[in-house]
C-alpha cells in the first residue's frame, strides 16, 4: 500500500474509541469513523510497515446492517457523538467488546508478570437515560462558515474553526436548547453591525469565547456563565442578556447567571476572574441521598443519574472489602485519591474509619470539604496537591485504596508509590480504558491481578465509557 492509495473493504471489527479494522488484499488498514458491517472506500494517509496503514473514509459503498436513521439533524456535522446512527443498545455492545478486548490485551501483554488472564468481565452498565443526559455542556462562539453569522455551539465534525449552532442536540434537554439559542439570538445583530465579535482562535483576537451551562438533574437549577475575553467591553449588553435568560420559559430555575474572564490562548475555559450577573455562583445536586454544592469550574459526573449507577457500582465492588488490612479495627482507611469534589469519598464514609481524598484542583478540595459538612460527615480529610507528592506527606497507611484519575491516567512516578502501601485491594475507576489497560502491567508488576471489570455508559452516543475495576493482591 502506498500514500494516497484508494482501498475497499468491509469493517470488520471496532477499536477503542473508534478505529475500523479493514482488512484488503493489500493488507488491513485502521479508518476512523466507520461502523461494523460497512463496506467502505477509503484513502491511504499513512503506511505502518509491511500489510498495516492508517486511511480516511472517503465514501460509504454499503451500510451496514446495524445502521439507523440517526434521531439528531446534526448528526454528521457536529462533533460531540460519533455512534448515534446505532440502536443505543448496539452502541452498548460496541462499547463493551472494545473494552473487553483492550484489557484482554493487556493482561496478555503482561502475562510475564503471571496474569493468566483478563478479569472476569461484567459487561456495560446502560445509562438510565440515553437521551437528555448532560449536567454540563462548554459551547463555543464562531461562525459556521467563514464572514457567516455568529453561532454557538459545537465544533464541526473534523473541523476547529466552525462552529454550529446545535438547536437540536439530543444529549442535552429543553432548557440547554433555549439558553444556547437566546444567547445566540441576543448576540447576532450586535456581531452583524460591528459592535461586539466572537474570539478568533487562529489569531487570539475578540471577545464572545464560551457558553457554560450547568443544569442538576434532581434540583433542576441552573448555572449560567459567558466566557469572554478583556479585549472589549460590554457591561451593559452582558446585563440586557442575563435579564433576556431570566424572561425565558424554563422548566428549571436559574440559580446563578456569570461573566467570566479569560485570556488564555488555549481554546478551553479558563477562570480568570468571576462577577456575579445574578444570584448565586453555585448551585445544587443530589446523588444516592447526599447534597453537593457545584460551582462553575468544580469537577462533577456530567451525567448524575450515570453518576448514581457508577457509584452504586463502586459500592457493590467494595462490598465485603471495606475492613482493615489486618483485620484487627473492623473499618478500613481509605484512599480515595483524585477525589474531585469528593462524592465518592463521601458514598464510601459510613463503611470506613477514615476517608482521605487527594486532588490537585483547590477549588474542587474547597467543595468537597463543604459537601462533607453539607452530608455531617466527618471522618473525610480532603489534601489539595498533587497525588505524587502529597501521598508522601500522609501518615495514615491505608487499607484500601480507591483511584479515579483524569483522562490521562495516573502518572507513572505517581504508580509506583501508590502500589507501594501493598493494600489487598485497589479499586481503579477510569473514564478512558486505554489509561487503564496501560496501567495493567505496573500493576501485576507489583502482584496485583485484575479479578473484576464492568463498563458503566456514562457518556451515550459517544465513544468515551467508564470502567471500574478491581485489583486484588491477594
Amino acid at each position: 500500500m502506498k500514500k494516497g492509495e484508494i482501498v475497499t473493504g468491509t469493517v470488520e471489527e471496532i477499536r477503542f474509541p473508534d478505529k475500523g479494522t479493514v482488512h484488503t488484499e493489500e493488507g488491513t488498514v485502521t479508518v476512523k469513523g466507520v461502523l461494523p458491517g460497512e463496506k467502505i472506500e477509503a484513502r491511504v494517509t499513512k503506511k505502518h510497515g509491511q500489510g498495516r496503514a492508517e486511511a480516511a473514509l472517503t465514501r460509504v459503498l454499503e451500510k451496514s446492517p446495524l445502521e439507523c436513521e440517526p434521531p439528531c439533524a446534526d448528526f454528521g456535522r457536529c462533533g460531540g457523538c460519533t455512534f448515534m446512527n446505532l440502536p443505543y443498545e448496539e452502541t452498548l455492545k460496541l462499547k463493551a467488546s472494545m473494552v473487553k478486548k483492550l484489557l484482554d490485551s493487556a493482561c496478555q501483554d503482561a502475562s510475564g508478570w503471571g496474569l493468566t488472564g483478563g478479569p472476569d468481565f461484567g459487561g456495560i452498565r446502560p445509562s438510565p437515560e440515553p437521551f437528555e443526559y448532560r449536567n454540563k455542556m462548554e459551547f463555543t462562539f464562531g461562525d459556521e462558515y467563514k464572514d457567516g453569522p455568529l453561532s454557538v455551539g459545537q465544533h464541526r465534525k473534523g473541523g476547529f474553526y466552525d462552529i454550529l449552532t446545535v438547536e437540536n442536540c439530543r444529549i442535552v434537554d429543553a432548557d440547554f436548547r433555549a439558553v444556547l439559542t437566546a444567547t445566540r439570538n441576543f448576540y447576532a445583530p450586535y456581531y452583524a453591525e460591528g459592535k461586539i465579535s466572537y474570539y478568533h482562535r487562529m489569531r487570539h483576537e475578540g471577545y464572545l469565547r464560551h457558553l457554560l451551562i450547568r443544569k442538576a438533574a434532581k434540583t433542576g437549577e441552573i448555572l449560567i456563565d459567558i466566557v469572554t475575553s478583556t479585549q472589549e467591553e460590554h457591561e451593559d449588553l452582558l446585563h440586557a442578556w442575563a435579564q433576556k435568560l431570566l424572561s425565558l420559559p424554563l422548566s428549571g430555575t436559574i440559580r446563578g447567571i456569570l461573566h467570566t474572564k479569560n485570556d488564555s490562548p488555549a481554546d478551553a475555559v479558563k477562570n480568570e476572574g468571576t462577577e456575579i450577573l445574578f444570584g448565586k455562583e453555585e448551585f445544587t445536586e443530589e446523588l444516592l441521598g447526599l447534597s453537593f454544592r457545584i460551582t462553575p469550574f468544580s469537577f462533577f459526573q456530567t451525567n448524575s443519574r450515570g453518576a448514581e449507577v457508577l457509584y452504586r457500582t463502586v459500592k457493590e465492588y467494595l462490598q465485603g472489602l471495606m475492613v482493615s488490612a489486618d483485620g484487627s479495627s473492623g473499618k478500613p482507611v481509605v484512599f480515595d485519591l483524585y477525589t474531585g469534589t469528593g462524592t465518592i469519598a463521601q458514598l464510601v464514609a459510613p463503611a470506613a474509619k477514615k476517608v482521605i481524598g487527594v486532588e490537585i484542583v483547590e477549588e474542587a478540595v474547597e467543595a468537597a470539604r463543604e459537601n462533607a459538612e453539607r452530608n455531617g460527615l466527618t471522618n473525610c480529610e480532603f489534601i489539595a496537591g498533587d497525588v505524587l507528592k502529597k501521598i508522601d506527606e500522609i501518615e495514615e497507611r491505608p487499607d484500601v485504596i480507591i483511584l479515579d484519575p483524569p483522562r490521562d491516567g495516573i502518572h507513572p512516578k505517581a504508580l509506583p508509590k501508590i502500589l507501594a502501601y501493598k493494600v489487598p485491594y485497589i479499586l481503579y475507576i477510569s473514564c478512558k480504558p486505554t489509561s487503564l489497560s496501560r496501567d495493567i502491567a505496573g500493576f501485576a508488576s507489583s502482584g496485583y491481578r485484575p479479578l473484576k471489570a464492568v463498563c458503566v455508559d456514562m457518556f451515550p452516543w459517544t465513544s468515551s465509557v467508564e470502567t471500574v475495576c478491581l485489583f486484588s493482591r491477594l
